[in-house]
């Protein structure tokens, strides 16, 4: 068994949306596809991964270091005892010669090719990625019924109230029992205006999430929380920069409410001094970890162990992104649930055609690997790179 070829291709997702800190009208993605020798139906298996929205493209890095590490080492060195692709094995490889520390976007390119790697290995073993997880990592069967809630409410050029509630008014619609909205692109006045105009459109037992996006100094975090008090979200995520963990446990101490963060913490080692340091509460909030900014799924394992080690159950982990990936693994490994992007970031976001949110909730269909395949928008766009 062989890799014999790692394609990379740089594509826009760009939007005129806006959260707190930046607008997404330059944004990329980087898609990988890993071409392996294993034939299924008569064509070579390959598997694909993409980084989340939020993170550029990684061509550069993907060229120049973790792409040739790959195809330059020993085919056998990365190999399972049963001469399988081992995807831990494939990880070290890329990281010959990178020093610790350093967890920035070079975390987002080796998320991104192991993402593609476990996509190929579940497929070689023709099973859903989910019940592999749950077969070498989890209880044995997994779960392919998984919460998810609608992320949106960005900041939209011309968008007034009523269309701000159409738009959630849209995801409910859908299935969602818990939608997210954008907060700290405007004044505290305005923003609560924005709350009070979603929670109006909500239906008895939905619920809204705010997240600032790391856009707040302490004293802004904190009149937010003040004002959040009154409205009880689902979550207040990220109110200040994602490594201050003093201004984090502050905030934790002085809100009642759940908190979410994690998004931007890329290694073990980031997520552990979160759990030590911010003040985060096991028994209310919530981890937004993502395996395609943070290294890839070896690395979201290691984190998974830390956890635990911390008292902190999987249940407690809500991934950020919107991807196939997360939702594979929610349903393998027991995390609380994934985060969706409805309308947003296509076609890379959302789930495979006929997929229905029901009750705030979706079932998985029984694809092999991750389950791209079954978009068929997305993987039209996935054939082109790896079947050229």
């Amino acid at each position: 068994m062989r890799i014999v070829d790692v394609r990379e291709k740089t594509y826009p997702i760009s939007s005129s949306i806006r959260n707190a800190y930046i607008d997404f009208s330059r944004m990329t993605l980087s898609l990988v596809a890993v071409v392996t020798d294993v034939v299924r139906d008569g064509r070579p298996v390959v598997g694909y991964g993409f980084n989340s929205n939020g993170r550029y493209g990684q061509g550069a890095m993907l060229r120049e270091r973790f792409v040739p590490r790959l195809l330059e080492a020993d085919p056998d060195g990365l190999l399972d005892d049963a001469g399988t692709l081992d995807p831990h094995r494939v990880w070290d490889a890329m990281m010959v010669n990178e020093k610790p520390g350093g967890h920035g976007e070079r975390s987002v390119a080796v998320g991104t090719v192991d993402m593609a790697v476990w996509d190929a290995v579940a497929k070689i073993e023709e099973k859903p990625l989910y019940r592999l997880l749950a077969e070498r990592y989890g209880d044995g069967e997994g779960d392919p019924r998984v919460f998810v809630y609608a992320a949106g409410g960005y900041y939209h050029p011309g968008q007034d109230l009523r269309a701000l509630q159409e738009e959630m008014r849209g995801y409910t619609a859908r299935g969602y029992s818990v939608v997210k909205k954008k907060i700290g692109g405007a004044s505290l006045e305005e923003d609560r205006r924005r709350i009070e105009a979603v929670l109006e459109a909500l239906e008895p037992g939905q619920r809204l999430a705010v997240d600032a996006n790391g856009r707040f100094g302490r004293e802004t975090a904190l009149a937010y929380a003040e004002a959040l008090e009154e409205y009880d979200p689902f979550w207040y995520e990220e109110p200040g920069d994602p490594l201050d963990f003093e201004l984090q446990a502050e905030i934790g101490r002085r809100y009642s409410g759940a908190l979410a963060t994690g998004e931007n913490l890329f290694s073990v080692q980031d997520a552990r001094n979160l759990v030590r340091y911010g003040g985060m509460r096991p028994e209310k909030d919530w981890l937004q970890f993502d395996c395609a900014l943070s290294y890839g799924l070896v690395e979201y394992l290691r984190i998974l162990d830390m956890l635990r080690d911390h008292g902190w159950s999987p249940r407690r982990c809500i991934p950020h992104g919107g991807h196939q990936m997360s939702l594979a693994i929610a349903a393998g490994l027991g995390l609380g649930g994934n985060e969706s992007y409805p309308d947003l970031f296509q076609p890379f976001g959302g789930f495979p055609d006929g997929t229905a949110v029901e009750d705030g909730y979706v079932t998985i269909p029984d694809l092999p690997g991750i389950g791209f395949e079954g978009k068929a928008d997305l993987y039209a766009v996935m054939r082109e790179l790896g079947e050229r």
